[in-house]
């Protein structure tokens, strides 16, 4: 673009019968320098396409990139390039995040705080970081923030706050925004009043509400959610929560289509082994309801503790199994889970899972992704399985050691059977080495 624009100037200078040429040497290559610092003069680039780079740059390469000039300085502080804000908050010696500076803090909510529309927090697993956040929380009082995200790099950083003082922080963003759509939550001490509060400001406009272990949230505030915000499209919460009642209230007919349910099944106390059970009839009327609802459940329990899952038809879509399954469990997941879209298992042992991959493949005719990991599958079992499945698997990860060579099939054939009947070039996953 440069070289171009140069080539321009340069030809309009020798068309042009009343401008006299200037003889080469000295003058000329000056004039030359002349009309380069005019072209790369950054000073003087748009203000849109000064705001366009600022919103790629890091926080603290933005705040420098602001004293370069006063036209930079001015870019600066346009309420768009505050929409949208993530505030990382740590303590320098045990952690590797970038903390956002105080005083850079208090200039934003000075002067900032009624352009925040998309506000995220990054805590490391201090306490102090933590309380940091509620701090600034508490102060957005002129705010109209749109998406509100608390996220924890580690445990247990919220949950060491203090409830009443969590609550009380939040409930400032609750009661001020009055159009809350996105509300990212979990691990944290939020209660059932502080939600009460959140669905009598943002009723109209809550849209995606992730709450994933959140011990102070019982069944009652979740329904008090589900009751009033019909719009309401995707939510995230423990097993714990979710209950009959709760799933026939997100199928009344004045509730909105739901789109993603996510489920995390963890034991609230160590060695925990019967859990309650869903009725097939709620299950039946939150998919006759929203047809279309993604059903994802992430489990975290040992082999004794899955027993009461997948005993009846279950409309789960998206299962990942972050510790041991028995093969017992597999082989009900085949039978009962007809609408299952993606299998992630990251443990099972040392008994071959072949014959419920291929129930799976049978009767799972919407299976289109696989993990496996820490578990065996003969090579003849895998490529049935596969070729059952056919093209319609677009994402299969399986580890080298997952599969155990065959009469019939060895390892080093496999990748080539198996991308026949893809009908593209696979290989299994391979652990590196370093």
């Amino acid at each position: 673009m440069k070289r171009n624009n140069l080539s321009v100037v340069n030809k309009v200078v020798q068309s042009s019968p009343a401008v006299k040429q200037p003889k080469l040497g000295f003058y000329s290559s000056l004039n030359q320098t002349h009309v380069y610092t005019v072209l790369l003069d950054w000073g003087s680039l748009p203000h849109h396409v000064v705001l366009r780079v600022f919103q790629y740059l890091p926080l603290i390469d933005r705040a420098r990139a602001s004293s370069v000039c006063r036209r930079w300085n001015e870019v600066f502080h346009i309420p768009d390039l505050w929409r949208k804000f993530e505030f990382e908050l740590n303590q320098s010696a045990t952690s590797y995040l970038n903390s956002t500076h105080p005083d850079l803090i208090q200039q934003i909510i000075k002067k900032h705080a009624a352009h925040l529309q998309y506000v995220s927090f990054k805590v490391d697993s201090s306490t102090e970081s933590a309380e940091a956040a509620c701090d600034i929380l508490s102060q957005l009082v002129n705010c109209s923030v749109q998406t509100l995200g608390l996220i924890s790099t580690a445990k247990p950083s919220f949950m060491n706050v203090s409830k009443s003082h969590f609550v009380s922080a939040l409930t400032v963003v609750f009661v001020n925004s009055k159009s809350l759509s996105s509300v990212k939550i979990e691990d944290t001490p939020v209660d059932n009043p502080s939600l009460k509060i959140l669905v009598a400001n943002n009723s109209d406009t809550l849209r995606h509400l992730k709450m994933s272990s959140c011990p102070h949230v019982s069944s009652d505030g979740i329904l008090c959610v589900a009751d009033h915000c019909q719009g309401l499209r995707e939510l995230a919460l423990n097993y714990y929560m979710l209950s009959d009642e709760l799933l026939l209230a997100l199928s009344s007919e004045t509730h909105v289509n739901l789109e993603h349910l996510r489920i995390d099944v963890v034991s609230q106390n160590p060695g925990q082994i019967e859990f309650h059970s869903i009725k097939k009839q709620s299950w039946d009327a939150l998919t006759k309801h929203s047809p279309g609802v993604n059903v994802v459940m992430y489990f975290f329990l040992y082999e004794e503790e899955l027993e009461t899952f997948f005993r009846e038809e279950t409309p789960v879509t998206h299962l990942y199994f972050g510790r041991s399954v028995s093969k017992a469990v597999l082989g009900q997941i085949g039978l009962n889970c007809p609408r299952l879209i993606e299998l992630v298992v990251c443990a099972n042992g040392f008994q071959a899972l072949d014959d419920e991959l291929i129930c799976i493949a049978e009767h799972c005719k919407n299976l289109t992704a696989l993990g496996l990991s820490e578990c065996e599958v003969s090579c003849s079992a895998f490529i049935e399985f596969v070729r059952l499945c056919g093209r319609r698997l677009t994402q299969l990860s399986v580890m080298e050691e997952v599969l155990i060579p065959d009469g019939d099939h060895s390892l080093d054939e496999i990748h080539t059977e198996i991308s026949k009947c893809l009908g593209r070039m696979w290989f299994p996953d391979v652990m590196p080495l370093w």
